[in-house]
């Protein structure tokens, strides 16, 4: 799956399949494209938790990552 990274302030990531950022939580704002990258289940990628990622796509649309900690619920609650 291809999935697009945004960066917000500080350490603050985004990932999601939505090429514009346009589901992203304004909580973190503003956000600025990082680049995009092929992600599958089981295969490992430096900096990111591949399946907490595409699980959280697949839940919530978005994945949220603070310093690589999973902070997806926060960022949308």
């Amino acid at each position: 799956m291809q999935v697009h990274i945004f960066r917000g302030p500080g350490r603050v990531f985004a990932f999601t399949t939505d090429a514009s950022g346009a589901n992203l939580p304004t909580k973190y704002a503003p956000w600025d494209a990082f680049k995009a990258v092929e992600l599958q289940t089981g295969v490992p990628t430096p900096g990111v938790d591949v399946d907490d990622c595409l699980h959280d796509i697949e839940v919530h649309g978005i994945h949220v990552t603070d310093a690589h900690v999973r902070i997806t619920e926060d960022a949308i609650g």
